[in-house]
């Protein structure tokens, strides 16, 4: 099958959600499957990226997107009604562009990453298929309740038109995919049980525990400039380590991935490192004992945590994290939702090997039985077929 796979970021670096999962399932697709990869992108191709995804791609096409439309296509939500971020990775000239590779290309099926791109694809007459990723209206919704300030009209404003997006774009493609059966649930959509759930993966061969010296405590991990993670490494630091260090006043905690904000940067001190981006993040796992998700806010299946349970940390995350995750409680993961109840599993696993080791191999194993990528992608083939 010839698949034109179009995404609004090339997948390489690995720095981000929405890259990680399609740069695994071209790469798995790719073995039985002629992939054309389309990619947008607000700066330049990362170096090397091209000749890593050519690896698994016959054809790679890459459009960068002039900051005066983005910025022109900003006023223009004024009087749209689409979401602000699907018009802002709209450009008509690169919408032309795509028309034309697609149509010389012949796919069977078009592969629509998140519904930013729908509008690149959706009039077009082959087989389509969407992947959802998340319920983005929902995340927005939670944003919005944790939130104020001067952004919080803006962001009713992509609240409504989102959820009114999810519901109009359905209809435009002929197979759907989401990666939770709790998101799935939350698409406003009267067929919405007819989006087939394919969770992500992990790379079990690389984040694999290598023993490293365990420098910190604890690690919290992921893109540090997505708002979900920022509020979450603020909670830890300022909120739950507090807490912590009244008995263990030694700690020390690592907040690691890629660009992180200045609210992210100023928790910075003696006991709080900040390392930004990092060339191998399986060693930053492997550096830490502990591994904390406080999520309080987002939706959709937390690949940190994936990760860090293949590394053989125990991991401690909310409830909100653990839905979409679905890891038993007290044998899989620890779960709390305040930052008395989280700081409580910090100190029990420091205290208690037992409890630790318990955590640590049955997050392991439940990883490696539910979410390998081999896995996820046998059910993804059978979507698409």
């Amino acid at each position: 099958m010839k698949i034109c796979f179009i995404v609004s970021r090339i997948p390489w670096p690995l720095d981000k959600g929405d890259k990680l999962r399609a740069y695994y399932q071209i790469k798995y697709l790719s073995t039985n499957h002629d992939i054309i990869l389309i990619a947008t992108s607000e700066s330049k191709i990362p170096l090397g990226a091209k000749d890593e995804m050519l690896k698994y791609c016959s054809e790679v096409h890459y459009f960068k997107l002039k900051r005066i439309s983005q910025i022109l296509n900003i006023f223009g939500t004024l009087i749209s009604s689409l979401p602000f971020q699907s018009k802002y990775f709209y450009n008509k000239k690169v919408k032309k562009q795509i028309d034309f590779i697609i149509k010389k290309a012949n796919p069977d099926l078009i592969f629509c990453q998140l519904i930013r791109m729908s509008e690149y694809v959706k009039d077009l007459k082959y087989t389509k298929l969407l992947d959802y990723q998340d319920a983005l209206s929902v995340g927005l919704k939670r944003r919005i309740e944790n939130n104020s300030g001067i952004f919080i009209n803006i962001l009713k404003i992509e609240y409504s038109r989102m959820l009114k997006y999810e519901n109009h774009i359905f209809d435009a493609f002929d197979k759907r995919i989401i990666i939770t059966e709790n998101d799935r649930d939350l698409i406003p959509h009267p067929d919405r049980n007819n989006i087939m759930v394919i969770p992500n993966g992990v790379d079990t061969e690389y984040f694999k525990p290598k023993n490293l010296n365990k420098k910190f405590d604890i690690i919290f991990a992921g893109n540090m400039n997505y708002p979900p993670n920022i509020d979450a490494a603020i909670f830890l630091v300022n909120k739950i380590c507090p807490i912590v260090f009244q008995s263990k006043p030694e700690l020390n905690i690592l907040i690691a991935g890629a660009n992180p904000s200045m609210s992210v940067i100023n928790l910075v001190s003696k006991k709080v490192t900040i390392s930004g981006w990092v060339e191998n993040i399986a060693d930053a796992y492997d550096s830490a004992k502990i591994f904390v998700a406080p999520m309080q806010i987002g939706s959709g299946l937390q690949n940190k945590l994936l990760e860090a349970m293949a590394m053989k940390l125990p991991c401690i995350t909310t409830s909100l994290a653990n839905n979409a995750l679905g890891a038993n409680r007290d044998t899989e993961i620890l779960v709390g939702n305040n930052a008395n109840e989280i700081a409580a599993h910090i100190v029990n696993l420091l205290n208690d090997k037992i409890l630790f080791d318990k955590i640590s191999l049955g997050g392991n194993e439940f990883v490696k039985k539910k979410y390998s990528w081999e896995k996820v992608i046998l059910k993804l083939e059978e979507v698409i077929k």
